[in-house]
């Protein structure tokens, strides 16, 4: 397995301290503040662990609704407490709080349900290139002299590749809320399938505000640019593997008041849609 994953997986793999309590790490991010997409991971694999393993299959996690409250330090351990909220014929909710020093760095609530037949329908995906056809976007960050770039660069355990440029270094020339994004982890991961939804959760955080940068003309590396995650929603419609390639469809329909909304649909290689995605961050320029 990769280096990369591995540290990954490590960071994630959370201690149980208590009956609903548990503890986890950070990775070390050159900031020195918690990746919001490592915490809210954690808490849903935190939720997780108190749903009853139900007979004839489990309940997985369909959406989890989170608001950031503060900002975490990596070098204090995270606790995450977790509320029995309902268990149900079909589904389980949870609420998990993130905290340090007692205080809520992330409060969310995660629903779960076992597997049960219904209804199906979808969007169509979009007509994008291969992943094989397009370069490596991390490719221009491992040569950048900024931290950030160094560690995403060097040590991203997501193989991530823009169909349109990338704005690591500069702003699109097209302003557009259109982005087309493939990822997929640097290696085999387990066949866990809770683990494979935390995991998007985990790598969706890294490009979810792009469009709203990339619709007002910016990009990463624009001076005195501020960016922080302030909710996050997800919903979970089938199986999917995080270390097979996934396409992000990504849009931005509103940003105001200081704040964007950037929203995204994953399908899967062979067109299922298997995850949508809205978060709002604080986007401020100068």
């Amino acid at each position: 397995m990769s280096s990369r994953v591995q540290r990954v997986l490590d960071t994630l793999s959370i201690e149980q301290v208590g009956r609903d309590e548990f503890q986890g790490s950070s990775l070390p991010m050159p900031h020195g503040r918690v990746y919001g997409g490592q915490v809210l991971a954690q808490a849903l694999l935190a939720a997780a662990a108190t749903v009853p393993d139900d007979r004839p299959g489990p309940r997985l996690p369909h959406s989890v609704h989170g608001y950031f409250l503060r900002p975490g330090d990596i070098d204090v351990p995270i606790t995450f407490a977790v509320e029995r909220m309902r268990d149900g014929r079909s589904f389980t909710a949870r609420r998990t709080h993130a905290l340090q020093g007692g205080q809520p760095i992330l409060s969310m609530i995660s629903s779960f349900q076992l597997e049960q037949p219904g209804l199906d329908h979808q969007d169509a995906p979009p007509d994008v290139p291969d992943p094989e056809e397009i370069a490596v976007s991390g490719d221009v960050l491992t040569a950048l002299d900024h931290p950030l770039g160094t560690f995403w660069g060097r040590y991203g355990a997501f193989d991530i590749r823009h169909v349109e440029p990338q704005i690591y270094l500069r702003p699109a020339t097209r302003r557009t809320d259109v982005q087309h994004v493939w990822m997929k982890a640097r290696g085999p991961l387990p066949d866990d399938e809770v683990l494979h939804r935390a995991l998007l959760a985990y790598a969706c955080d890294q490009v979810v505000l792009e469009p709203v940068l990339r619709r007002h003309g910016t990009g990463w590396a624009t001076p005195g640019l501020s960016v922080a995650s302030l909710d996050h929603a997800m919903w979970w419609h089938r199986k999917a593997r995080a270390d097979e390639w996934l396409l992000y469809a990504q849009a931005s329909p509103s940003a105001q008041g200081g704040r964007g909304l950037g929203t995204a649909q994953v399908f899967d290689r062979g067109g299922a849609l298997v995850a949508t995605i809205a978060q709002e961050g604080m986007v401020r320029l100068p």
